[in-house]
């Protein structure tokens, strides 16, 4: 083992054994931590718990290389870093552990993550950016494994950005000259994973200053790296990225994860490599331990051998690096184990505080109900049944939210045909309860800042007197023209959207303009695009990421659902990622390109806005509206409009689509057809044709899927149509049925029918190729006809007589 003590030349062995020392401290508060953890979770006291023991050294000799505006994007073990840096107590970590939902208790994310996800805040109570570059940063973590990974290079690639783009170097609270580097972890066993594979793959083609620390510890919770990992070694299957003179690619170090001295020299070096050359590093720490298994849902001993741990016991990172510092003279066995005691009592003491704070809002809340309860027993002809809740309520000790609601609204039950000032004293309470209370478990899955994208005003696009008209792509074209000259912290980026300028030739003639960074080519790779655009966002940048055709979200539909639509939520409104995401869709016909995932999309993707414009101008609006905002969209442009003639608008850049906002393109009075995109031009010529035959439809484009309708016109135009038809070309049950269940249940719009409200879908299964294949799949102009007519004879057979 190493043991020379001077691992900078600066300061004197006295000031090195002070700077050891409290590593020491640090790494054993964290262990005690996970061990008290442990069993807080065994005893009952929180739920569930998963702890970073075994990985405290290497951690610490990560945070003495991390530096202020640098970033990490990590998982569930890096408890002993976030320590390190300042920005976990012991009371904090307890507070995650019990689910606390006072922000400042958890300020992790308040009680919305199991403990062991980590995240600073960098936004002020406003929704306002903090300055980034004056602290520590840590994006919020996901569970999903190897989620974190694609956010990593975005939050990495953002630093090339801000060093190579002119026109942001006045954004210096977001980054200083892109000196920031970004940190990764992620366990040996994830690394197989494909989002591991194609991040490493991504931020080897980029160069971009990325650090991604491997812990090995030989498992992915009882499988052993023999079934994870190509000749068990990540590192070295690896090996042909490693950078040369004449080939750009990785530097990749290899370092035991119990030596401490080794361990801060690695980190030292990573750091610098990556903050001064644009280099991604990649440092595999190797022999790690996991002292009490993966989790507390079962125990290593059941799978590890007794040699094996053996040999973890032995190779412990704190028990090596306390052996180390006795054999170095840095302290005695009598230090260390006074210091060890002390800390077992200060993590005992955390333990207590974190709990008594966790149960005193909750404890007076009961004793609030266990009053009301008591008055409305006394009141009721159903005395007994109603203290028998209030007594159970007032045995529990360790009350829950759950419990002290449950139990309010359980002896309503009793009091039924009941009036008194105790009953209403009671249901006034309990309102008020929801009204507070359940924003602590659901605020913050939108903006709730004053000016949200809900807000933006339309601007109608205008025109010249003598406008011209040109491919809808044209309208688009320009308008993104537009917007990179006026907003220099905006950039696009996917497959084929540099150099011809994507395959619609939207981008046309950009990239030259604008540069190779701003409009930039990128691998196929659709969950690296993602994660580009999110860790981008994050740090303050203005990203939209092109998926080339809708079918290709599946690809990154994990990232999109599990990290970009829960920033916001999961950090409980103190961090955003307000990234655009543009793909298009809509009626291309075959198999693989039929963009019907639409049901799908709305459900999965709650937490960012889903937006369908009919055309390529209403497309534009939607891009310049999101761009006043801060909140993550994803727009589908109609992939068969991008040569249909539009007007040229001579107010580009600055007309706004409005968000959650419909828009009645025909007016009727005999039923509502309800569309949105490609579909609605369907609608739009069976609604001509219904009117030769006498039947006259009102036709209504959604335009937003997430939020649909804040005004409630849809309800309106059934209340004077009296019918409703919604047309989509999802399969059934998908999104027409979501814009159903809309109007029929929440805009309560069952009042107004005469007719049974119904859809018209595509069949279930994708279109098989060519133009029969998407005509006998998808609704036509037929099938609107046929089926209003249908809607129609039902009231008036003997003026609409049956087709067939």
């Amino acid at each position: 083992m190493q043991t020379d003590p001077k691992t900078n030349s600066d300061l004197s062995f006295e000031d090195f054994k002070a700077e050891v020392l409290s590593d020491y401290k640090i790494a054993v508060t964290s262990r005690e931590c996970s061990l008290l953890g442990r069993r807080e979770v065994l005893t009952g006291k929180a739920k569930f718990g998963i702890f970073g023991d075994g990985k405290e050294v290497p951690q610490l000799a990560w945070a003495k290389a991390f530096k202020n505006g640098d970033w990490r994007s990590g998982y569930y073990r890096d408890q002993t870093f976030m320590m390190a840096i300042g920005e976990l107590t012991i009371q904090q970590f307890f507070a995650g552990l019990y689910g606390h939902s006072d922000l400042e208790a958890d300020p992790m994310s308040a009680g919305r993550q199991m403990g062991g996800h980590f995240a600073t805040h960098s936004l002020n109570k406003d929704g306002s950016w903090k300055n980034l570059t004056a602290q520590k940063n840590s994006s919020a973590d996901i569970s999903p494994t190897a989620g974190q990974m694609p956010r990593l290079l975005g939050l990495a690639q953002a630093s090339k950005i801000f060093r190579n783009v002119k026109g942001i170097e006045d954004k210096t609270n977001f980054s200083i000259n892109g000196n920031e580097v970004a940190w990764g972890t992620i366990g040996n066993a994830s690394t197989s994973e494909g989002l591991f594979w194609e991040t490493i793959n991504a931020a080897g083609v980029l160069q971009v200053p990325m650090v991604i620390n491997v812990w090995d510890d030989e498992y992915g919770i009882s499988v052993h790296a023999k079934h994870q990992t190509t000749k068990e070694d990540i590192s070295e299957i690896l090996k042909g990225f490693q950078r040369t003179e004449k080939e750009k690619g990785y530097e990749i170090i290899r370092v035991k994860g119990w030596n401490y001295p080794e361990l801060i020299e690695a980190y030292q070096k990573a750091g610098k490599i990556a903050r001064e050359e644009h280099v991604p590093v990649m440092i595999h720490v190797l022999e790690l331990t996991q002292p009490q298994g993966h989790s507390t849902s079962g125990s290593h001993e059941r799978y590890k051998s007794k040699e094996r741990l053996e040999w973890e016991s032995e190779h412990d990172c704190n028990v090596q690096m306390r052996k180390w510092m006795i054999e170095s003279d840095i302290a005695t066995d009598e230090e260390l184990s006074e210091i060890e005691k002390t800390i077992k009592k200060e993590v005992r003491d955390g333990k207590k505080a974190a709990l008594k704070a966790f149960l005193a809002p909750q404890k007076k809340e009961q004793q609030e109900a266990l009053t009301l309860l008591g008055n409305l027993a006394e009141s009721s002809q159903n005395k007994t049944f109603i203290e028998k809740i209030k007594n159970e309520l007032a045995s529990d000790k360790e009350p829950l939210r759950k419990t002290i609601l449950g139990s309010a609204r359980k002896a309503l039950r009793y009091v039924t045909s009941e009036k008194s000032t105790e009953k209403q004293q009671l249901i006034d309470w309990i309102e008020n309860y929801y009204e507070i209370i359940q924003p602590k478990y659901s605020a913050h899955l939108y903006s709730e800042a004053e000016e949200n994208a809900k807000t933006i005003s339309e601007i109608k696009p205008t025109y010249d007197s003598d406008a011209k008209e040109v491919d809808g792509r044209v309208v688009l074209r320009d308008n993104f023209d537009a917007i990179f000259s006026n907003h220099p912290e905006t950039l696009i980026f996917g497959e084929d959207s540099g150099e011809i300028g994507d395959v619609n030739q939207g981008l046309e003639g950009l990239q030259e303009k604008h540069g190779a960074l701003r409009v930039a080519d990128v691998g196929i790779r659709e969950a690296t695009i993602l994660g580009q655009g999110i860790g981008m966002a994050m740090r303050g940048l203005r990203p939209i990421a092109e998926i080339q055709y809708l079918d290709y979200i599946l690809y990154c539909l994990q990232i999109m659902s599990d990290d970009l639509v829960t920033v916001r939520y999961r950090t409980n409104g103190t961090q955003k990622a307000p990234l655009i995401v543009r793909t298009r869709g809509h009626r291309l016909e075959g198999i693989w390109h039929s963009g019907s995932q639409m049901g799908g999309l709305i459900h999965l993707l709650r937490g960012m806005y889903v937006l369908v414009p009919r055309n390529m101008t209403k497309a534009a609006g939607f891009y310049n509206t999101l761009l006043e905002t801060d909140e993550p969209a994803l727009i589908v442009e109609c992939l068969n409009g991008y040569r249909l003639k539009e007007k040229m608008p001579n107010n580009l850049g600055a007309f706004r689509t409005p968000i959650g906002v419909v828009e009645t393109i025909k007016e009727g009075e005999d039923i509502t057809l309800v569309s949105y995109g490609s579909t609605l031009r369907v609608v739009e010529e069976a609604a001509k044709e219904l009117q030769q035959v006498g039947i006259n439809a009102e036709v209504i484009d959604v335009q937003s899927l997430l939020p649909l309708d804040l005004n409630e016109d849809l309800v309106k135009s059934v209340a004077k149509t009296n019918r409703l038809l919604v047309i989509d070309e999802d399969v059934p049950g998908g999104a027409s049925s979501y814009i159903l269940d809309t109007i029929i249940d929440k805009q309560n719009g069952y009042r107004h029918l005469d007719s049974k409200p119904q859809t018209l879908t595509a069949k279930a299964h994708r279109p098989a190729y060519g133009t029969d294949g998407d005509y006998f799949t998808k609704p036509s102009v037929e099938d609107v006809f046929e089926k209003v007519y249908e809607i129609i004879h039902e009231v008036n057979p003997e003026n609409f007589p049956k087709l067939r």
